[in-house]
């Protein structure tokens, strides 16, 4: 006998609310309903074909998967909603899907910025293990010294945890400008390694992450992504 019956969690993620990880907090604290009975165990199965599932009263349904690249400004929350009614990202892409950040990045901080509504590439997208690279421009409030170079690659420890940038590039003719590489996602990770060596970040813009870039894009625009850029990316960062 066969059965159409899959955990509760890989059908949220499939539904395209947000990623794996996020979807189990919203199980956890109540969220969901599975035809009018609230759960809170990731341990439910349920039949797409046949129960009611819903979020915050909300009827969930899958739908097809989607991808955009936005060039995310200044100013903006990355968020879907926020509950002191400042700009968030969404306000900045229309469609009629719901989709989510894949990831964050600072109110302050400019760049790439993927959106989707497929939770599992999400998840492989911020997963630690998948080491995804991403490069930022930053500019400092002083002259970066090149003494600091062996620390920001030899890695400094962030709440006991060590960071490190795999790659630092010095702008020869303006010092205050670096790039750099890491595969790093913790909060404010760019921003807090400078900090250690005494440095403030004046701007921060991601120019690139999985691959994507925004240099064909004004900031505040997006385009969306084909399925077979998705393909790529997946095969060269999933773990089968």
């Amino acid at each position: 006998m066969t059965t159409n019956k899959i955990r509760i969690n890989k059908f949220l993620a499939m539904a395209g609310i947000a990623s794996r990880r996020k979807v189990e907090d919203f199980i956890l604290s109540g969220r969901i309903d599975v035809n009018g009975e609230t759960i809170s165990s990731l341990a439910v199965m349920i039949d797409p074909t046949v129960d009611r599932v819903e979020l915050d009263g909300e009827v969930l349904r899958f739908e097809d998967k989607v991808y955009f690249i936005l060039h995310k400004p200044s100013g903006y929350i990355t968020s879907v909603t926020d509950d002191k009614n400042r700009p968030v990202v969404m306000d900045l892409i229309k469609t009629p899907f719901r989709i989510f950040p894949v990831g964050r990045l600072d109110w302050d901080t400019t760049g790439v910025l993927i959106m989707s509504n497929d939770g599992d590439f999400a998840n492989v997208m911020l997963h630690p293990s998948n080491k995804i690279m991403r490069t930022y421009e930053v500019k400092l409030d002083k002259p970066f010294d090149p003494e600091h170079l062996p620390l920001l690659k030899k890695g400094l420890s962030l709440d006991g945890v060590k960071g490190k940038f795999e790659t630092v590039v010095i702008n020869r003719k303006n010092p205050r400008l670096v790039t750099v590489e890491c595969t790093e996602g913790r909060n404010l990770f760019v921003k807090r390694m400078f900090r250690k060596l005494d440095y403030f970040v004046d701007k921060l813009h991601r120019s690139k992450f999985a691959g994507f870039t925004v240099n064909d894009l004004k900031p505040g625009t997006f385009r969306q992504v084909s399925l077979q850029e998705i393909r790529d990316v997946l095969a060269k960062y999933s773990h089968k």
